[in-house]
């Protein structure tokens, strides 16, 4: 294992300001022979995300770096919600490959570290690249073309969300929380309360919680918090979205004993206003209508 000899620096001034760091790298799999390649393929995890690492690469033997990247919103004091995901040499490779043929002539100053064919697995080599990697993600979330790239977006959640899709395909929502729940924080840490990206994984994480027959223990905490994030959006996609999540809501707070009479009234207020507010698609429907992967209900 490698350890970063220090932790970055807090910003001075009484800012808030958001910070990637790589306190740790990891070379797995332990027991498997040394390879000349070793940063060849992708996969990802962290101690909410480890179901998202694949196990091709395991399986070939061969043997990789995982580096920790952390995601803090740090001020006077750190930030004491940190949220992790671990990547490998060729996430970052991919994203600035990507981040690239996008905009080359804002990636003309990024030094990004090369590929070598020898020494894949020394301290010196991990440290160099866990800098670099920090200073490439730092760089790309102050040049807002790059923080609002699909290329960003990709390399921020995934492998956890083609996960968490797969296991929600397969009825196992309680397996995919966990996943949706680390990856909204990560996002909700990058992008703005309200941006499509956050709200959309939000939904996912309410309706993951919801379409089991007993709700998530979480459920209502995530459901309350895009209830208050819908209030004055106006991203018309978006939009699609929020007659499902007050249905949604509607029956959980049934499920709970709740009073339901404010959910009513909106979606009464809604009818009113020519909106259909019954016999439409699910939340879960309406996500794979507005961003189709592998979960279909």
């Amino acid at each position: 294992i490698w350890q970063r000899p220090s932790r970055r620096p807090l910003p001075t001034g009484g800012n808030v300001e958001l910070c990637f760091e790589i306190p740790f790298a990891r070379v797995l799999p332990s027991d498997a022979a040394p390879s000349s390649d070793g940063d060849a393929a992708g996969s990802s995890g962290t101690a909410a995300t480890t179901a998202a690492v694949t196990t091709s690469s395991t399986a070939s033997g061969k043997k990789y770096v995982i580096y920790d990247v952390n995601v803090r919103l740090d001020g006077p004091e750190p930030d004491p919600h940190p949220t992790s995901i671990e990547r490998r040499y060729t996430h970052f490779l991919r994203l600035y490959d990507g981040l690239r043929r996008q905009c080359p002539q804002l990636l003309q100053g990024v030094a990004f570290p090369k590929k070598v064919l020898m020494g894949n697995f020394s301290a010196e080599l991990i440290g160099e690249r866990s800098a670099a990697f920090e200073s490439f993600l730092d760089y790309i979330v102050t040049v807002p073309s790059l923080r609002e790239s699909e290329h960003f977006l990709e390399f921020l959640q995934g492998d956890e969300l083609r996960r968490a899709c797969q296991l929600l395909d397969e009825r196992r929502n309680e397996f995919a929380v966990p996943l949706l729940e680390s990856t909204f924080r990560i996002l909700n840490k990058i992008f703005l309360d309200k941006s499509k990206c956050v709200l959309l994984l939000l939904c996912r994480l309410v309706a993951a919680c919801t379409t089991s027959p007993i709700p998530h223990p979480e459920s209502e905490k995530w459901a309350e918090l895009a209830l208050r994030r819908y209030e004055h959006v106006c991203d018309t996609d978006l939009l699609v979205l929020y007659i499902p999540l007050l249905q949604t809501c509607l029956h959980l707070w049934w499920q709970r004993g709740r009073d339901r009479s404010l959910l009513e009234e909106r979606l009464d207020e809604m009818g009113k206003k020519g909106i259909k507010v019954k016999g439409g698609p699910t939340l879960a429907q309406a996500i794979h209508a507005l961003e189709p992967r592998a979960e279909t209900t």
